[in-house]
């Protein structure tokens, strides 16, 4: 099944896995925010004299890698939300990323047009991810 968004003058096809997937994705805003903001300082170190390692790997470059990719996707929805439309970024935002639905935000926009900033915005979305 697909989900079928004209924006623009074009069709926008985005299958309904397709947008679940986005879904979740954006859900998962604030949790990625919270991780990013958490892993930059120092990690604890067990001073107790004892050597350790008996992990093999780089720790540091393993997670300056993730918090390249943390970065990299927070990026992509808030960009994807501002490609939209400045004035309902953040109305998008919360929408998709907490939940809150229209009703509940004060959206200087009417109901259906929102909706189709949305879909236009999972459209984008499903391009850059």
């Amino acid at each position: 099944m697909q989900k079928r968004v004209k924006q623009a003058g074009f069709k926008l096809h985005i299958s309904k896995n397709k947008y679940q997937e986005l879904k979740f994705f954006c859900m998962q805003y604030k949790e990625k925010k919270t991780e990013l903001e958490d892993a930059y300082g120092l990690c604890a170190v067990a001073a107790d004299g004892v050597p350790g390692g008996n992990k093999i790997g780089k720790p540091t470059e393993n997670r300056a890698v993730r918090n390249a990719e943390l970065e990299h996707e927070v990026k992509i929805i808030e960009e994807s939300a501002e490609r939209v439309s400045k004035t309902l970024a953040p109305y998008i935002l919360n929408n998709v990323t907490e939940g809150i639905a229209y009703e509940y935000m004060n959206v200087p926009c009417g109901r259906k047009q929102f909706y189709e900033a949305r879909r236009y915005f999972f459209y984008l979305l499903s391009l850059r991810r």
